[in-house]
C-alpha cells in the first residue's frame, strides 16, 4: 500500500480552482456513456459529479492566503496482492476509503469547539480509477532506456537512408532494431515496456481531494503540518496543531488488513519502508529472521518493485547490508521523497 498526500500546486501554471485537477480526474470517462462512468464518492453518497466537487471544494476556502493550499490529494495506490485480495472490486475500494478518511481525522492533533475532530467535519470527494500508464521514472523505462536509445538512432539512420541522406543497409540496420525490441530487459506481451504503454493486471487506485478548511469553512485543518502535537497560544487561547503523518500510514495499513482479513507480508509493510531508510540494518535483519516462505514471497515483492536483490545470502547481516545498503536505499529515498510529504 502507497499512500501519498500532496498540496495542491500554486504559482502561474496552476489555476487557484480545483477545476484543473478535477478535470484530471476525470480522463478515464472520456467517451465513455453514463452509465460505464466512475463518479466521485464521499462518506455518505455514491454517485457525485465533478461540477458538484468544483463547487463545494472552491467554495470553501475563506480567509485562506492565496498562497495557501486551498486543498490536498491524496492517493491510495494498493499493491498488485492487496488488489488480488479485493478482487480489484469497485465497493471494497470504497469501503476501505470512507475507513481510511476516518484514520485520516484522527490523525490530526485539533480540536473544534472543544471536542476532536470527526469525518463529518471535513470535505472531501474521492475518485476511483482502474488504469496506470509507465511512466519515465517507473524502472523499467529506466533499465530500457539504453535498448530504446540504440533503437531511436537506428531508426533516424534508416530514415537517412531512405530519403537520400546518407548510404546504409536498411535490412541491416532493421534486423538490428529487432534484436534490440527482443533483448530489452523489460517487456509486456511480447513488446519493449515504453512510456505510455498501459500497465497490464489490475491497476486500481483511489485519488481523493480534500478542503484544507473544515466542512464549516471556519478551521483549517492541513495534513502537511510540520507540527506533531503540539500546543500553541493563538489569540489568547490555547490551540492543538498538528498531523500525525507516521500514524495515518500505519492506521491506514492496519485497517485495510483488519477490513479486508488481508496477512501483511514484512516486506510490504509501511514500517519495513521506514527502516529501510532510516535503519537499514534493523530492515535485513528483520527480514532474514521471516520464516522461510515468508522470506521467499518477501524477495519476490522486492523483486516485482524494481530494487535490486542480492543472488546469495550472505553470511552476515553486515554483508548483506554493505552489498546492496547504498542502491536500494538511494532508489527507496527518492520513491518516498518524490511522491508524498515526507515519512
Amino acid at each position: 500500500m502507497y499512500i501519498t498526500i500532496t498540496p495542491q500546486k500554486l504559482g502561474s501554471n496552476y489555476s487557484k480552482s480545483s477545476a484543473d485537477f478535477v478535470g484530471y480526474l476525470e480522463k478515464e470517462n472520456d467517451g465513455l456513456a453514463q452509465r460505464d462512468m466512475e463518479h466521485f464518492f464521499n462518506q455518505y453518497e455514491d454517485e457525485i459529479s465533478a461540477e458538484e466537487v468544483v463547487k463545494e471544494i472552491d467554495g470553501n476556502t475563506a480567509k485562506l492566503k492565496n498562497k495557501e493550499p486551498k486543498f490536498y490529494s491524496i492517493t491510495v495506490s494498493p499493491s498488485k496482492y492487496e488488489l488480488n485480495k479485493l478482487q480489484n472490486s469497485k465497493e471494497y475500494l470504497q469501503t476501505y476509503t470512507r475507513e481510511l478518511m476516518k484514520d485520516y481525522v484522527a490523525s490530526f492533533n485539533r480540536e473544534i469547539n472543544g471536542r476532536p475532530i470527526t469525518i463529518n467535519d471535513i470535505k472531501y470527494f474521492a475518485k476511483i480509477e482502474h488504469q496506470r500508464t509507465f511512466k519515465g521514472t517507473d524502472f523499467q523505462i529506466k533499465e530500457n532506456q539504453p535498448y530504446a536509445s540504440k533503437i531511436f538512432q537506428l531508426k533516424t539512420e534508416i530514415r537517412n537512408v531512405q530519403e537520400g541522406r546518407s548510404d546504409g543497409n536498411i535490412e541491416s540496420m532493421k534486423t538490428e532494431v529487432a534484436k534490440l525490441e527482443r533483448q530489452a530487459p523489460h517487456q509486456q506481451n511480447g513488446k519493449r515496456i515504453v512510456q505510455g504503454m498501459r500497465k497490464d493486471g489490475y491497476q486500481s487506485h483511489i485519488h481523493i481531494i480534500v478542503s484544507r478548511k473544515d466542512a464549516s469553512n471556519s478551521v483549517s485543518l492541513s495534513p502537511g503540518s510540520k507540527h506533531k502535537a503540539s500546543v500553541v497560544e493563538m489569540h489568547g487561547k490555547k490551540v492543538k496543531r498538528g498531523f500525525d503523518r507516521d500514524t495515518f500510514f500505519t492506521k491506514a495499513e492496519k485497517t485495510f488488513d483488519k477490513t479486508f482479513d488481508y496477512k501483511r507480508n514484512f516486506a510490504e509493510s509501511y514500517k519495513a519502508r521506514k527502516d529501510f531508510v532510516k535503519n537499514p540494518n534493523l530492515y535485513f535483519a528483520a527480514l532474514m529472521k521471516l520464516p522461510a516462505n515468508e522470506k521467499a514471497l518477501a524477495f519476490k515483492m522486492i523483486t516485482k518493485t524494481g530494487l535490486p536483490i542480492v543472488p546469495r545470502i550472505p553470511v552476515s547481516q553486515a554483508q548483506i547490508a554493505l552489498r546492496v545498503f547504498k542502491h536500494l536505499r538511494r532508489g527507496v529515498e527518492v520513491a518516498i521523497k518524490s511522491s508524498s510529504i515526507g515519512i
